[in-house]
């Protein structure tokens, strides 16, 4: 699995552990839903700008949301 495929599934369950839908997190991030979809599919290559926005969106930090074990291989 590839770092854009770990960032993708870590988004999603991140998402889907707030319990809100791809739609909301375009709405609260200023990311196109179409473009987190291609995200949490491991389809895009996310720019630092852009992973700020989500994790901001999320309602965690850089620091939190990289601090797991899909991350460390």
């Amino acid at each position: 699995m590839d770092i854009k495929e770990k960032f993708g599934q870590k988004v999603k369950s991140q998402r889907e552990e707030k319990g809100i839908s791809i739609e909301h997190l375009a709405n609260i991030s200023n990311v196109d839903r179409n473009y987190i979809s291609d995200i949490e599919k491991g389809k895009r290559n996310v720019s630092i700008e852009i992973i700020e926005k989500i994790i901001t969106a999320l309602d965690t930090d850089l620091g939190t949301f990289f601090n797991d074990k899909r991350f460390k291989k």
